[in-house]
């Protein structure tokens, strides 16, 4: 598991390869992600935007914006947690992601950055 804490705010990342099959004639590899984010702060924040940086290793780096994760746009009193999954497909065996979340403290209405940090997304058999 990876963790970081960015002004208070801890990010948790676990990911599981879910196999590997054609699609459109290209080979593809799927990846599940487990977040979770926990407020240590002493503020009220929301999460109302994600930046996504998804590096392939025989393949172009993709960048992806959006609202919330996965349709929310939790809000986190102290000591709260919101734990979501989501997938990656890429067509290289390799790659990783890291990524930005875009939060706004309640207590002062201004936004600011919590990092993702890096995570790996490696098809198991690549590595023997």
């Amino acid at each position: 598991m990876l963790q970081q804490i960015t002004k208070g705010i801890k990010i948790s990342v676990n990911v599981k390869f879910e196999g590997s099959f054609l699609k459109e004639m290209s080979l593809n590899h799927a990846f599940i992600y487990y977040i979770t984010i926990e407020n240590q702060s002493k503020d009220v924040v929301q999460l109302i935007s994600r930046h996504w940086k998804i590096f392939e290793s025989i393949n172009r780096t993709q960048y992806l914006n959006g609202d919330g994760v996965v349709g929310k746009k939790p809000v986190l009193k102290p000591g709260d947690i919101h734990t979501y999954k989501s997938g990656c497909l890429i067509i290289s065996p390799m790659g990783s992601m890291s990524g930005t979340y875009i939060m706004v403290n309640f207590s002062n209405a201004q936004k600011f950055n919590v990092e993702v940090p890096l995570f790996k997304l490696n098809a198991p058999y690549i590595l023997n």
